[in-house]
Formats: C-alpha cells, structure tokens, sequence
C-alpha cells in the first residue's frame, strides 16, 4: 500500500482526509485571521488545500492540528470497527507519544487475533494457532514485530519505541495483516463466486479426488 506521509509545504502526499496521494496547495493565516498566498513560510498556521477531495489540513508550524488522525497510514477499509477504534486512537498519539501509540498498536493487534476466532489472552498462543490454520510466514512475523515493539513500548528494553520511523513502520504492518487475513480472502472469494456454477462443481470434484 502506498503511503507518502503528510508534511506541511509538500507538493503531494496522501490526504489524512480522503486517503487519496494528491496534489496540496498552500496558504498561511495569521493570528488576525487573515489569510496570506505566499510562498513564504514564516507563518506558523498553514493551511493545506486537497485537490481530489476539496477539504484543508490545518497545521501549527510543522504539526496537523485537524484532522485528528496524526501522520500514521490510514486503516485498511477491511479492518474491524473494534481494532479500527484502536488503530485510529494510535494515530492520533503517534506525533505526541511513539510509545502510547506503539501499545495501543499491540492491543490492536490483540483485538485482530479474537476477531479472528483466537481467545486474545495470549498474543504468542494465538499467533502458533493463526499460524496452525496456514498463516504466512510474512505475516505471522509482522505479528511479532507488533506483539514485541508493542510490548517493549510497556516495558522498556531494546526497542526504541519513541523512534518515529520504528512506529510508524507497525501501522503498515497492523494494515498488511489485515489484507492479508481479512481482505485479500474476501476479495478472492467474491472472484470465486462469479465463476460459472459449473467451473466450481469441477474444481470441487477436483478437489474431493485428492483427498481421497
């Protein structure tokens, strides 16, 4: 998934608002309120104009004050409104405290394994159960690089949680699972579906005559 982050004066990046990489346009206001078209950017309150959804980003010298959704990617459209809830309150940390937003990332993550039908007690015992029922490799190490950085981000050790660059690297992971586990399947059986009845009907004996 293609993500350039927010950053205030940037020609292009991907909209917080609508997801979309498009061009940006630019202008500062002053404390009066009055706005100013400049290139200048000694400004402090600069304000960025999406091209593709007609809506503004509002910044305070280098920080996006609206929308509220911090720097971090934006959730896959197939993650659950449970680990969603989770995901976007760690976005919304992410520029104020890597390491809040480094757990809260962890319990997302948490959360994802129960609404895969694991207990979510046990993060460990519920990735060697995920991984039991065929879970790739690439993602049952994505789980554990969330499941560990999340983990250091409570208790302190190796992992430096407070490097932005390492969190947001675990928003792009807790979004690859979620394609990989929730929408690539359903994306693959809405195809499967539209195949004619009697391609499936031969696929399905097919597949009964191996497992004789």
């Amino acid at each position: 998934m293609n993500f350039i982050p927010p950053t205030p004066f940037a020609k292009s990046f991907t909209c917080p608002l609508c997801g979309a990489i498009a061009q940006q346009c630019w202008s500062m206001m002053t404390f009066f309120g009055g706005e100013v078209n400049s290139n200048v950017d000694n400004h402090p309150i600069r304000v960025g104009h999406c091209t593709h959804c007609e809506k503004h980003t509002i910044w305070l010298v280098d920080e996006m004050l609206y929308p509220f959704t911090g720097l971090a990617p934006r959730p896959n459209t197939e993650m659950p409104p449970s680990v969603r809830k989770l995901y976007e309150e760690a976005a919304a940390l992410f520029t104020r405290s890597p390491r809040a937003s480094a757990a809260l990332l962890r319990l997302s993550i948490q959360v994802l394994c129960v609404e895969l039908g694991e207990k979510g007690k046990n993060i460990n015992a519920d990735i060697a159960a995920l991984v039991n029922k065929g879970l790739p490799s690439i993602v049952q190490q994505s789980l554990d690089i969330v499941r560990v950085t999340g983990n250091e981000a409570v208790h302190p050790g190796q992992i430096d949680t407070d490097d932005p660059n390492v969190v947001d690297s675990l928003f792009e992971l807790t979004n690859l699972i979620v394609e990989y586990m929730i929408a690539m399947p359903k994306r693959v059986s809405g195809l499967y579906t539209k195949l004619p009845e009697k391609a499936r009907d031969a696929i399905t004996r097919r597949d009964q005559t191996k497992s004789l």
